[in-house]
């Protein structure tokens, strides 16, 4: 997969330092997947959630963090919509940001 504004994960991690290694991590996953489905995303992390209209939530650094993306899986991007806390995650609309 090819992710779309990676740049606001690295600077997010930056201003979080203690989201850096899990945020790394998540890339390098992503980066050698291949999916094509929500189900290959669930094989790859089971506690990913669909939101709707092509959005998936991401629990990150055991649930410290959310991450919102947009997937293409047709032409495999991987969009980032938005990273924050779980209270920040709270307060938005995750399926239309």
């Amino acid at each position: 997969m090819r992710i779309f504004t990676e740049q606001a994960l690295k600077e997010y991690a930056e201003e979080h330092p203690d989201s850096k290694v899990a945020l790394q991590e998540w890339v390098t996953i992503v980066k050698k997947s291949e999916w094509a489905c929500f189900a290959d995303i669930k094989k790859t992390f089971n506690s990913a959630d669909s939101v709707g209209n092509q959005h998936y939530v991401f629990n990150v650094k055991g649930n410290n963090y959310r991450l919102v993306v947009v997937v293409k899986f047709t032409v495999k991007f991987v969009y980032i919509r938005f990273i924050g806390t779980h209270k920040e995650y709270d307060k938005i609309d995750c399926a239309n940001i």
